[in-house]
């Protein structure tokens, strides 16, 4: 990230007929159906201005066939998701200098009317980052859910909260969540600058799970609000990896496990990686495992970081309380 964290912040955005937040969109293989539909919902719903799309093929020959023609393209090699949506809000600071708001959205993603209302609330009553409730595509009257949150299990593995069930009542009222989904979520400036957005080293998967998890270490929090909806066909612009699909999984729930988990999240993620050895596809979980602990001093590290800079801020919140109630 390259925006400094003493960016200027505007008010926040009260009224639906004001709100205009920039959005970046993540695509990869140049122009398609898929993006083209993701855009042409963003312009339709309202809200969204700029629309960045943030193409990591480097591929693509000229900007037409994204969307509208006042989206703006931004062509990268492929550094991985987190890496695009790094680049795309830096250019949404650089295009919108007092945006105080930026969402991030897959492209295979498609918003209802108004989404963003119910998530700006959101973060104008300081939560950090917001996600909508994802309901699984095509458009249905009896819609599926796709992702109401993240949830790690005790083996440190992701999985979306609700994934699956039918929608309804359990699923209407907004709750506070200790992991979004980046498929689509909105997230504060000030969370971005004070986290520097999401660690490129993940290239694919988990890269939400260790923004969101870094964050709480600061003390920020992160809301889903269902009364903001969108559909997600899933998996549609990673279909083509194979093998490296679980080799990238596999590694980075590792590298969570290590640089988030207890020792016993730990001994569990590592004898899930290790019994998968015997399951193909075989080289994949054994470079996954292997490149899993080659990082782990540099987790470890990190890990011990913020645990100091933890209890410094807890000291001087406690020093800052004393002195309030002795003036």
């Amino acid at each position: 990230m390259t925006a400094p964290l003493n960016s200027p912040l505007n008010s926040p955005l009260n009224s639906p007929s004001s709100l205009m937040v920039p959005v970046v969109v993540v695509t990869h293989g140049g122009p398609s159906e898929r993006v083209q539909r993701c855009t042409a919902s963003l312009v339709e719903a309202g809200g969204a201005g700029p629309i960045i799309v943030v193409d990591n093929s480097a591929t693509a020959l000229s900007d037409d066939g994204y969307g509208p023609a006042d989206v703006t393209v931004i062509r990268t090699t492929n550094e991985g998701y987190g890496a695009a949506a790094n680049v795309g809000f830096d250019a949404a600071w650089r295009l919108v200098p007092d945006a105080t708001a930026v969402a991030l959205l897959n492209d295979d993603i498609e918003v209802d009317n108004e989404w963003l209302v119910p998530l700006s609330a959101a973060i104008n009553s300081g939560a950090s980052a917001a996600q909508p409730k994802l309901l699984q595509a095509p458009r249905s009257v009896n819609p599926i859910i796709n992702s109401v949150g993240v949830e790690l299990d005790a083996c440190g593995a992701g999985s979306d909260i609700g994934y699956g069930q039918p929608d309804g009542d359990s699923f209407a009222q907004g709750s506070d969540i200790t992991v979004f989904t980046g498929g689509a979520v909105l997230f504060s400036r000030a969370f971005l600058e004070s986290t520097r957005g999401f660690d490129e080293r993940y290239f694919l998967y988990y890269e939400d799970v260790d923004l969101a998890l870094r964050g709480a270490e600061l003390g920020h929090w992160y809301r889903c609000e269902p009364s903001s909806t969108v559909w997600h066909e899933g998996g549609a612009s990673t279909s083509a990896l194979g093998d490296e699909t679980r080799r990238l999984q596999e590694r980075n729930r590792l590298w969570c496990a290590l640089r988030f988990g207890s020792i016993a999240v730990v001994g569990r993620a590592t004898w899930l990686s290790v019994r998968r050895l015997r399951h193909p596809p075989r080289a994949a979980h054994a470079r996954a495992l292997g490149a899993g602990y080659s990082a782990s001093v540099r987790l470890v590290k990190a890990r011990r970081q913020a645990r100091r800079q933890a209890q410094r801020q807890a000291q001087r919140q406690a020093q800052g309380d004393v002195q309030g109630r002795s003036a």
